[in-house]
């Protein structure tokens, strides 16, 4: 009895394994041991067909030679310095220190003058430049930019290697640029690149930066406020910022020269740029920013103080105001407002409006020159 139930088991095992195999079977468009359906072919030659056809001939007119980097490079290297200024910092327990930056520069005049970017020498306590033929001598602050990012230096030395200013009007996409500087504060070295971009604007810490060559020359720390030279040895642009994010590669910026000369210039005659002035200081409002200051509006120009004397005071603009038009403009953060008081002109009257508390305020201001930054 018992080896019949036996044999039952085993038979009905067997038949479920064969169900069970049936149904986990996949159907196949052919059969393994027959060969795949090859493409169907055309029953006639294409009309496009041609027997006699080879391949062009290649161009029998000379390649172009690679541009002589050395060359440039020995041209300009004597007028570009080292810069490395000296700053307060505090700790975290509000200890005073002393904190050393590196960046570089170019000398535009024999006389001594040097330019460079705004950020480099901020709040620096003291200045030293250091020039290729490795003579330093201590720097003074000329004037500095910080819209434009530019600042101007003035060594007590003459006879000094001039860099030769082009017209980055000329340039074009793909020109040849070599950017020079104080690389990682290591000395002065040389990266090749061509020009990506043209008249390019970079926000940069709330603050917009025009006119901008973009290059695909490496930029590194100490590069900032160096030249950025083309072929014929010739500064189109100082060097100032590039795009640090992971991923992103060949995205550095010069301010083209062009840009920079007249403020350049300004610098020298009177120490500071003027500038049409309405003579508030501003933070921009955020939706965090609005919340924490209890505003009704969560986008503008916060006023944080006004100016006395400044056209802002006459026009009655007071602290905690938020501004959100500019001659019938909407303003959404301080570098709007800026900009719309930059493309104005000295003397202008225009129409801000404002809100406070929760009402929506215009008033009309005469905007008036800058005064210098040491009034």
């Amino acid at each position: 009895m018992l080896n019949k139930i036996k044999h039952i088991l085993i038979a009905l095992v067997l038949v479920s394994l064969m169900l069970g195999a049936s149904g986990c079977s996949i159907s196949l468009p052919w059969s393994p041991a027959s060969s795949p359906p090859t493409p169907s072919q055309p029953s006639s030659p294409s009309q496009y067909t041609n027997p006699d056809w080879t391949f062009p001939q290649e161009n029998s007119q000379p390649s172009l030679a690679l541009p002589d980097i050395a060359q440039v490079v020995n041209k300009v290297m004597p007028s570009v310095v080292s810069v490395t200024t000296e700053m307060v910092a505090y700790d975290v327990f509000s200890q005073e220190y002393t904190q050393a930056a590196a960046g570089s520069g170019a000398i535009i005049d024999g006389q001594g003058y040097i330019i460079t970017n705004n950020h480099v020498v901020e709040n620096a306590r003291s200045v030293q430049v250091e020039l290729s033929d490795a003579r330093t001598f201590p720097a003074d602050i000329v004037g500095t930019d910080a819209l434009a990012d530019l600042a101007v230096l003035k060594l007590d030395a003459t006879g000094l290697p001039e860099a030769r200013l082009g017209d980055p009007s000329q340039l074009a996409v793909g020109d040849w640029v070599v950017a020079i500087g104080n690389s990682l504060g290591e000395g002065i070295s040389a990266t090749q690149g061509i020009v990506s971009r043209l008249n390019v604007s970079v926000s940069v810490k709330g603050n917009t930066l025009r006119d901008l060559i973009q290059t695909t020359a490496a930029i590194n720390p100490g590069n900032s406020g160096g030249p950025l030279v083309t072929m014929r040895g010739e500064v189109v642009g100082v060097t100032s910022v590039k795009v640090a994010e992971i991923g992103v590669e060949g995205m550095g910026y010069a301010i083209s020269i062009n840009t920079a000369q007249p403020i350049i210039e300004e610098l020298i005659h009177q120490g500071y740029v003027t500038r049409p002035w309405l003579g508030v200081s501003l933070y921009t409002v955020t939706p965090f920013v609005a919340m924490m200051n209890k505003l009704s509006v969560e986008e503008g120009a916060l006023v944080v103080e006004v100016a006395s004397h400044s056209p802002a005071e006459a026009a009655g603009l007071e602290k905690g105001d938020v501004i959100i038009e500019f001659q019938g403009n909407k303003i959404a953060n301080t570098n709007d407002l800026l900009q719309a008081i930059i493309e104005s002109e000295i003397g202008d009257t225009v129409r801000i409006t404002f809100v406070r508390d929760k009402s929506s305020k215009t008033t009309t201001a005469q905007l008036r020159e800058s005064p210098p930054p040491w009034d």
